[in-house]
């Protein structure tokens, strides 16, 4: 297969620009070359400089514990957890724990409002619900050890609502670990 003339007469020039591109023309020098330091023969290489010695890394930190924390209960949760713990002293443990769902809306990961719904939800005869919200305090509030003594205090609670006196006496040693109720 031919190629049009004009087509290969412009294929040809276009090489030639490519080519002559790489070329040098006589009389042009290449590259600058630096001159070798005093006391180095011609076309050897000079000695690599000194690698400085260091010292090798540190071993890595072992994990550290959780830094204390204490969770506090903001301004409305905490009025609404006063509003509940008055309506629980009139005996309405449904209408508590709807107030203290309330809070929950407004800081669902304070594992104080969690305990204070095991707490509702105990009073109110779910000692199951009690014990799944102490676990959830649990969960919530690592590093803080009041928090976590709670919600030990919590579950003891409910075991033994449930009659697992045993398991109820585990929770309480547990509890007794991290501060006093």
């Amino acid at each position: 297969m031919r190629l049009p003339s004009k087509l290969a007469a412009f294929s040809v020039l276009i090489a030639g620009v490519l080519v002559s591109g790489c070329l040098m023309r006589s009389g042009e020098q290449g590259p600058a070359v630096p001159a070798p330091p005093p006391g180095q023969a011609i076309g050897t290489v000079p000695p690599a400089p000194p690698v400085p010695v260091q010292p090798p890394p540190a071993p890595p930190e072992p994990p550290s514990t959780p830094a204390a924390r204490q969770f506090q209960l903001g301004a409305a949760s905490r009025a609404l957890v006063t509003q509940a713990q008055s309506q629980a002293k009139g005996g309405d443990f449904g209408q508590a724990s709807a107030t203290i769902e309330r809070a929950l809306r407004i800081e669902p990961e304070n594992p104080l409002l969690w305990i204070e719904l095991g707490r509702m939800r105990l009073g109110g005869g779910d000692a199951e619900q009690a014990d799944a919200m102490g676990h959830k305090a649990l969960a919530l509030g690592t590093g803080d050890p009041s928090a976590q003594s709670n919600a030990w205090h919590l579950i003891a609670d409910s075991l033994q609502a449930r009659g697992s006196n045993s398991q109820a006496a585990e929770a309480e040693r547990r509890a007794a670990g991290f501060a006093p109720r």
